[in-house]
């Protein structure tokens, strides 16, 4: 088994310096339908599907599905923030530890599913209603030592929702469910 693979089963973030407005509208549509593509793909798992890592060393579906919760709604945060502040400095978080605490690893998904449905919701009014000025503002992320745009930020999500939701299509297809 190929680790790298099942760690990137759609490579790894590469953004375009240039996205142009048909393909970040094309992104947000895929951003605005991941929560019902993803509620498609878990609530047909059992308990014990859930708590299956989706590759050795890695993530319980569950944690998966919580992870994306997180994620997404701090993502929301930093939209929210590059548009109101002049340039900030985002609060990054350590994934892995927030991935094992006890809601995290046993909490119903249908509890972030639920939260992936509204902040999606709301993410994508608000980008739905930017400008292409808005989407050039920028952020500082201490994790990546660089400024990201909220054009970057845009594809970075696009590539999650599909980066993780192949991780658990990936791992229905080996198992067989």
């Amino acid at each position: 088994m190929d680790i790298e693979k099942l760690k990137y089963p759609i490579g790894k973030f590469h953004p375009k310096q240039d996205l142009d407005v048909i393909l970040r509208n094309e992104m947000i549509a895929n951003i605005k339908s991941f929560p019902q593509r993803l509620t498609g793909v878990v609530t047909e798992l059992n308990e014990e599907q859930l708590d299956t890592p989706y590759r050795p060393g890695g993530w319980t579906v569950r944690q998966l599905v919580h992870h994306l919760a997180d994620s997404h709604l701090n993502s929301y945060v930093r939209f929210r923030w590059t548009l109101t502040e002049d340039h900030p400095t985002i609060k990054t978080y350590d994934q892995e530890k927030w991935a094992e605490l006890p809601d995290a690893k046993s909490a119903p998904v249908k509890f972030s599913l639920n939260i992936l449905k509204a902040v999606h919701a709301r993410w994508v009014l608000l980008m739905d209603r930017m400008s292409d000025a808005d989407f050039d503002r920028e952020l500082g992320h201490p994790e990546w030592k660089n400024d990201l745009s909220l054009n970057t930020m845009v594809q970075l999500y696009n590539w999650h929702c599909d980066h993780h939701l192949r991780h658990i299509t990936a791992l229905i297809e080996r198992e067989g469910w």
